[in-house]
Formats: C-alpha cells, structure tokens, sequence
C-alpha cells in the first residue's frame, strides 16, 4: 500500500510495517484542514487493510507538528466553518488510529504543541529525543484542546497535570514527558528514529489481533468498573484463542521455540 498526500505520506512495506510521514515541514508540520482530510484518508486506508501489523509515525522536518496552523485560522473568511470542518475530519482520524490492531509508534523529534502534543497523548507508545518540547498551547492562543486531549492526556498524566498543561501552557522536556508518562522512552536525539523503528517493527512481528484486543480493553478499562472491565477481559481472552496467532503462540510456548506469528 502507498500514499502520497498533500501532507501525508503512507506506505505499508512487506513486514506489515506502515510509515506514515507527517509532511508540512515548510509551515512547522501545523495542522490545516487538508491535512485534517489527509488525517481522515490515511486512519480510514489503514483501517481497512489487515497488511498494517504496526504504524510508526513521523515527521518530516525538525519540528514533530507545531499544532493548528493559525495563519490558516486569521486568515479565513470563516474561521468557525474551518476549524468545525477541521476537528470532524481530525477527530475521525484519532478515534480510528487509536483502535486500530496495529499498535501506533511515534518517534518525536523538535516540539509537538497543540494538536501535536495531541496525537502524542493518543497515539500507544512514544519515543522521544532529548530535546524535545511538548507544550499543550491552546489556552495561549484563546482556544481549548481538540485531537482528543480531554480524553487521553488526562490519562497519560493524570488529572491536576493535565489542568496544568492546558491552563499555563506548560513546556514539557522530553524528560519531564517521560516522567509524566506522556512519552514511553527518552532516547539520544540521533536516535530517535532508529529506536523507533526498531520498536515498530518488532510490534509489526507480534500477534496483531491480539494487539487490538489488548489496546481495547486497557483503553475502556481505564474508567469501568471492576466486574466490567473483567467481563470484556472474559470475553477478549476467549476471542483470542479463536486466532490463528494465539494457537502460534501457544504452540511455541509449550515446544519451547520462538513464535512466528502472521498477524492473524
């Protein structure tokens, strides 16, 4: 699978590994209503391909994504109109990425504000560099958080810190993001993308089914009751053993050899 966007680049290789390139480098990678519909596209084309084992995300450019392109918003004739039209395609695309099978890894280098501190709370796992920033910056601008933020930063930080990233607009070092559990590791800056990489492509090696089963349950756990949360682990766990990769893994357990699994 291939797509070139206006600001998106996807390909999905051989191994199940799809790299999705955040493509605005001229203008911070902010987000504007095309890469809104770009965002739409992509989350729908690997939603429905079972060839996506695990995304890794990128940005081109030294910036991960600078937030809402707010040239775009003082500039429009209709800037309510913009930016309604803007978080609908967004949103669909964060709702579809997050329950996706494939895990999302993302290699942050730069600074990712706004909309792109965003997709950092929302995507599964996080590899920062050492130098890099994350600031909410909404507040700052006379705006409140989209791209999901009210519902994953919260429970990637915790609640007071997340009132204190979007009422001061806090700057989070990658350290700090690390410490906070907004980021999963903090690596070397000329690391980033290897690390990444190498984190992708082993999830891309993993069972995929089971993946998405386990990302759904930790995602509606996270605020159920006890006997609901057990309930859909009661029926996740019996799903997965009607999958080819869960009669894999046991296999191999049991013969003491390492899996090969298809992502089926």
């Amino acid at each position: 699978m291939e797509l070139s966007l206006d600001t998106l680049d996807l390909t999905v290789d051989d191994t199940g590994l799809a790299r999705l390139v955040i493509n605005r480098p001229d203008a911070a990678n902010a987000l504007d209503r095309q890469m809104a519909a770009d965002f739409r596209t992509v989350a729908i084309a690997l939603d429905s391909t079972r060839a996506a084992r695990a995304v890794l995300v990128t940005a081109n450019g030294p910036i991960f994504c600078g937030g809402g392109d707010l040239r775009g918003f003082a500039e429009s004739d209709d800037t309510y109109s913009l930016v309604s039209e803007m978080t609908v395609d967004f949103h669909a695309a964060v709702a579809r990425l997050s329950k996706l099978d494939a895990p999302v890894v993302a290699a942050v280098a730069g600074a990712a504000g706004g909309a792109g501190m965003s997709l950092v709370a929302a995507f599964d796992l996080v590899v920062a560099g050492e130098s890099a920033k994350f600031t909410m910056g909404y507040t700052k601008a006379g705006l409140v958080p989209d791209g999901s933020s009210s519902f994953f930063l919260a429970r990637c930080v915790g609640y007071k810190r997340a009132l204190d990233l979007a009422l001061t607009n806090r700057v989070l070092s990658a350290a700090e993001a690390e410490e906070w559990g907004l980021v999963t590791r903090v690596v070397p800056d000329g690391d980033v993308d290897a690390e990444a990489e190498a984190l992708a492509t082993k999830l891309a090696a993993g069972p995929t089914r089971t993946f998405g089963l386990t990302k759904r349950l930790i995602l509606a756990g996270a605020n159920s009751a006890l006997e609901e949360a057990m309930e859909r682990e009661s029926m996740s766990i019996a799903a997965a053993t009607r999958t080819a990769d869960s009669a894999e893994g046991i296999d191999a357990f049991l013969n003491k050899r390492r899996p090969d699994f298809r992502g089926e």
